[in-house]
Protein backbone atom coordinates (compact mmCIF):
# COMPACT_ATOMS: atom_id res chain seq x y z
CA UNK A 1 0.00 0.00 0.00
CA UNK A 2 1.72 3.37 -1.07
CA UNK A 3 0.85 5.63 1.53
CA UNK A 4 2.01 8.40 -0.10
CA UNK A 5 4.75 10.09 1.20
CA UNK A 6 7.42 9.37 -1.38
CA UNK A 7 9.62 13.04 -0.83
CA UNK A 8 8.53 14.16 2.55
CA UNK A 9 11.17 15.13 4.88
CA UNK A 10 10.69 13.43 8.35
CA UNK A 11 12.49 14.30 11.47
CA UNK A 12 12.90 11.60 14.14
CA UNK A 13 14.71 12.25 17.58
CA UNK A 14 15.87 9.20 19.55
CA UNK A 15 15.97 7.96 15.65
CA UNK A 16 19.00 5.59 16.37
CA UNK A 17 17.47 2.71 17.87
CA UNK A 18 14.16 0.75 19.00
CA UNK A 19 10.94 2.22 17.99
CA UNK A 20 12.53 5.32 16.42
CA UNK A 21 15.15 3.45 14.31
CA UNK A 22 11.94 0.95 13.75
CA UNK A 23 10.75 4.66 12.18
CA UNK A 24 13.28 5.39 10.46
CA UNK A 25 12.60 2.42 8.54
CA UNK A 26 9.33 2.68 7.77
CA UNK A 27 9.34 6.07 6.95
CA UNK A 28 12.31 5.33 4.14
CA UNK A 29 10.34 2.93 2.71
CA UNK A 30 8.00 5.30 1.74
CA UNK A 31 10.50 7.14 0.06
CA UNK A 32 10.98 9.76 2.70
CA UNK A 33 14.31 11.30 2.91
CA UNK A 34 15.21 11.89 6.73
CA UNK A 35 16.70 13.87 10.01
CA UNK A 36 17.61 11.92 12.80
CA UNK A 37 19.01 12.79 15.87
CA UNK A 38 20.42 10.51 19.02
CA UNK A 39 23.30 11.14 21.27
CA UNK A 40 25.68 8.42 20.45
CA UNK A 41 27.24 9.70 17.36
CA UNK A 42 28.46 5.94 16.33
CA UNK A 43 25.64 4.46 16.40
CA UNK A 44 23.84 7.12 15.19
CA UNK A 45 26.10 7.32 12.06
CA UNK A 46 25.75 3.60 11.82
CA UNK A 47 21.87 3.35 11.69
CA UNK A 48 21.97 6.34 8.91
CA UNK A 49 24.58 4.39 6.65
CA UNK A 50 22.00 1.63 6.37
CA UNK A 51 19.04 3.47 5.85
CA UNK A 52 21.04 5.31 2.94
CA UNK A 53 21.87 1.40 1.77
CA UNK A 54 18.61 -0.14 1.80
CA UNK A 55 16.31 2.48 0.89
CA UNK A 56 18.23 5.04 -1.28
CA UNK A 57 17.07 8.27 0.88
CA UNK A 58 18.52 10.71 1.75
CA UNK A 59 19.95 10.49 5.59
CA UNK A 60 20.79 13.46 7.51
CA UNK A 61 22.02 13.05 11.83
CA UNK A 62 22.18 15.21 14.45
CA UNK A 63 23.79 13.54 17.59
CA UNK A 64 23.00 15.91 20.21
CA UNK A 65 21.82 15.95 23.95
CA UNK A 66 17.64 17.01 23.04
CA UNK A 67 17.46 18.47 26.84
CA UNK A 68 19.09 21.21 26.12
CA UNK A 69 17.04 24.35 24.24
CA UNK A 70 19.92 25.08 22.05
CA UNK A 71 20.39 21.08 20.89
CA UNK A 72 16.42 21.10 20.01
CA UNK A 73 17.20 24.63 18.49
CA UNK A 74 20.09 22.96 16.48
CA UNK A 75 17.81 20.15 15.35
CA UNK A 76 15.38 22.82 13.72
CA UNK A 77 17.83 24.49 12.05
CA UNK A 78 18.50 21.74 9.92
CA UNK A 79 15.00 21.21 8.75
CA UNK A 80 13.26 24.14 9.34
CA UNK A 81 10.07 23.41 6.92
CA UNK A 82 10.12 19.44 7.38
CA UNK A 83 6.80 17.51 6.68
CA UNK A 84 6.77 15.45 9.81
CA UNK A 85 8.01 15.54 12.97
CA UNK A 86 8.42 12.30 15.24
CA UNK A 87 9.20 12.78 18.51
CA UNK A 88 10.60 9.72 20.42
CA UNK A 89 13.83 10.61 22.20
CA UNK A 90 13.39 10.02 26.44
CA UNK A 91 13.77 7.17 28.68
CA UNK A 92 12.62 8.39 32.28
CA UNK A 93 13.66 6.53 34.85
CA UNK A 94 11.59 3.84 36.79
CA UNK A 95 10.98 4.36 40.69
CA UNK A 96 8.65 5.48 43.11
CA UNK A 97 8.27 8.95 44.69
CA UNK A 98 11.40 8.07 47.05
CA UNK A 99 13.72 6.77 44.33
CA UNK A 100 13.74 9.40 42.32
CA UNK A 101 15.58 12.70 43.10
CA UNK A 102 14.18 16.04 42.00
CA UNK A 103 16.88 16.16 39.73
CA UNK A 104 16.93 13.56 38.21
CA UNK A 105 13.29 14.05 37.66
CA UNK A 106 13.82 17.30 35.99
CA UNK A 107 16.14 16.02 33.60
CA UNK A 108 14.21 13.31 32.49
CA UNK A 109 11.68 15.55 31.61
CA UNK A 110 13.97 18.26 29.97
CA UNK A 111 14.24 15.18 27.77
CA UNK A 112 10.93 14.14 27.11
CA UNK A 113 8.28 15.89 28.56
CA UNK A 114 9.90 19.41 27.54
CA UNK A 115 11.49 18.20 25.14
CA UNK A 116 8.43 17.38 23.10
CA UNK A 117 7.06 20.35 24.20
CA UNK A 118 9.68 22.85 22.71
CA UNK A 119 10.17 21.01 19.21
CA UNK A 120 6.74 21.42 18.58
CA UNK A 121 6.83 24.97 19.19
CA UNK A 122 9.81 25.65 16.88
CA UNK A 123 8.49 23.09 13.99
CA UNK A 124 5.06 23.94 14.59
CA UNK A 125 4.96 27.86 12.90
CA UNK A 126 5.99 26.78 9.65
CA UNK A 127 3.11 23.68 9.03
CA UNK A 128 0.68 26.17 9.98
CA UNK A 129 2.13 28.90 7.62
CA UNK A 130 1.90 26.21 5.03
CA UNK A 131 -1.26 24.66 6.29
CA UNK A 132 0.63 21.14 5.93
CA UNK A 133 2.22 18.89 8.34
CA UNK A 134 2.29 16.19 10.85
CA UNK A 135 3.39 15.32 14.28
CA UNK A 136 3.58 12.32 15.88
CA UNK A 137 3.97 12.17 19.42
CA UNK A 138 5.52 8.43 21.00
CA UNK A 139 4.27 8.95 24.84
CA UNK A 140 3.73 5.06 26.24
CA UNK A 141 0.65 3.53 28.52
CA UNK A 142 2.65 4.23 31.45
CA UNK A 143 0.19 7.75 31.16
CA UNK A 144 -3.17 6.19 30.76
CA UNK A 145 -2.27 3.32 33.34
CA UNK A 146 0.11 4.50 36.01
CA UNK A 147 1.95 2.51 38.34
CA UNK A 148 3.68 3.72 41.50
CA UNK A 149 6.70 2.04 40.27
CA UNK A 150 7.07 4.02 37.17
CA UNK A 151 6.17 7.28 38.62
CA UNK A 152 8.04 10.39 36.71
CA UNK A 153 7.46 8.42 34.00
CA UNK A 154 3.51 7.62 34.40
CA UNK A 155 2.82 11.77 34.94
CA UNK A 156 5.50 12.53 32.02
CA UNK A 157 3.45 10.05 29.86
CA UNK A 158 -0.16 11.91 31.03
CA UNK A 159 0.92 15.19 30.69
CA UNK A 160 2.10 14.11 27.02
CA UNK A 161 -1.28 13.13 26.18
CA UNK A 162 -3.12 15.93 27.31
CA UNK A 163 -0.43 18.34 25.29
CA UNK A 164 -1.28 16.25 22.14
CA UNK A 165 -5.11 16.41 22.82
CA UNK A 166 -5.15 20.00 23.33
CA UNK A 167 -2.87 21.11 20.58
CA UNK A 168 -4.18 18.84 17.98
CA UNK A 169 -7.44 20.34 18.63
CA UNK A 170 -5.61 23.98 18.42
CA UNK A 171 -4.20 22.95 14.94
CA UNK A 172 -7.37 21.40 12.83
CA UNK A 173 -8.40 24.36 11.19
CA UNK A 174 -5.13 24.48 9.94
CA UNK A 175 -4.75 21.48 8.27
CA UNK A 176 -1.84 20.21 10.70
CA UNK A 177 -2.28 17.00 12.31
CA UNK A 178 -0.94 16.06 15.56
CA UNK A 179 -1.66 12.79 17.20
CA UNK A 180 0.25 10.07 19.70
CA UNK A 181 0.98 6.51 20.23
CA UNK A 182 1.00 4.82 23.61
CA UNK A 183 3.34 1.79 23.16
CA UNK A 184 2.82 -0.94 25.92
CA UNK A 185 5.87 -3.01 26.81
CA UNK A 186 8.19 -3.22 23.49
CA UNK A 187 11.23 -5.05 22.38
CA UNK A 188 13.42 -2.56 22.84
CA UNK A 189 16.86 -1.75 24.99
CA UNK A 190 14.69 0.20 27.05
CA UNK A 191 12.36 -2.28 27.72
CA UNK A 192 15.13 -4.23 28.98
CA UNK A 193 16.61 -1.31 31.16
CA UNK A 194 13.13 -1.38 33.13
CA UNK A 195 12.83 -5.19 33.32
CA UNK A 196 16.08 -5.09 35.15
CA UNK A 197 15.64 -2.51 37.41
CA UNK A 198 12.02 -4.49 38.57
CA UNK A 199 13.62 -7.85 38.69
CA UNK A 200 16.79 -6.49 40.93
CA UNK A 201 13.37 -4.59 43.04
CA UNK A 202 11.08 -7.77 43.23
CA UNK A 203 13.40 -10.32 42.55
CA UNK A 204 17.02 -9.14 43.71
CA UNK A 205 18.30 -10.29 40.79
CA UNK A 206 18.87 -8.02 37.41
CA UNK A 207 19.67 -10.81 35.94
CA UNK A 208 16.47 -12.84 36.30
CA UNK A 209 14.86 -9.74 34.12
CA UNK A 210 12.70 -12.21 31.83
CA UNK A 211 11.08 -13.88 34.93
CA UNK A 212 9.10 -9.83 35.05
CA UNK A 213 7.65 -9.85 31.35
CA UNK A 214 4.90 -11.65 32.54
CA UNK A 215 1.09 -11.39 31.80
CA UNK A 216 1.31 -9.66 28.18
CA UNK A 217 -1.48 -9.76 26.16
CA UNK A 218 -0.06 -11.40 23.05
CA UNK A 219 2.87 -13.89 25.38
CA UNK A 220 5.32 -11.21 23.94
CA UNK A 221 6.34 -7.58 24.07
CA UNK A 222 5.04 -5.83 21.04
CA UNK A 223 7.67 -5.00 18.23
CA UNK A 224 9.31 -1.82 17.29
CA UNK A 225 8.20 -2.05 13.19
CA UNK A 226 4.67 -2.22 14.41
CA UNK A 227 4.29 1.24 16.64
CA UNK A 228 6.24 2.39 13.09
CA UNK A 229 4.07 0.86 10.95
CA UNK A 230 0.98 3.06 12.74
CA UNK A 231 3.23 6.53 12.90
CA UNK A 232 3.56 6.14 9.35
CA UNK A 233 -0.30 5.23 8.60
CA UNK A 234 -1.13 8.04 10.92
CA UNK A 235 1.23 10.72 9.02
CA UNK A 236 0.28 9.72 5.52
CA UNK A 237 -3.39 11.08 3.94
CA UNK A 238 -4.48 7.44 5.08
CA UNK A 239 -4.53 8.69 8.30
CA UNK A 240 -5.88 12.30 7.34
CA UNK A 241 -8.65 11.49 10.46
CA UNK A 242 -6.35 11.27 12.84
CA UNK A 243 -5.74 14.58 14.52
CA UNK A 244 -6.03 15.40 18.05
CA UNK A 245 -5.95 12.11 19.52
CA UNK A 246 -3.51 9.09 21.29
CA UNK A 247 -3.74 5.67 19.96
CA UNK A 248 -3.26 3.06 22.73
CA UNK A 249 -1.05 0.15 21.60
CA UNK A 250 -1.58 -2.71 24.44
CA UNK A 251 -3.34 -5.10 23.24
CA UNK A 252 -6.08 -4.95 25.47
CA UNK A 253 -3.77 -5.01 27.92
CA UNK A 254 -5.77 -1.66 30.37
CA UNK A 255 -9.00 -3.47 30.06
CA UNK A 256 -8.20 -7.01 30.53
CA UNK A 257 -9.78 -8.96 33.24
Amino acid sequence: MDMELRGKTVVITGGSKGIGLACAEAFAAEGCDLLLSARDPAVLDAAAASLRARFQVGVRVLAADLSADAEREKLHAMAPDADILVNNAGAIPSGGIADISVERWKAAWDLKVFGYIHLCQLFLPAMLARQSGVIVNIIGMAGRAPKGGYIAGAAGNAALIAFTHALGGQTQNDKVRVFGINPAVTATDRMETQARFNAAQKLGDAERWRETLTGLPLGRPIEPREIAELAVFGASPRGASINGTVLDVDSGGMHRS
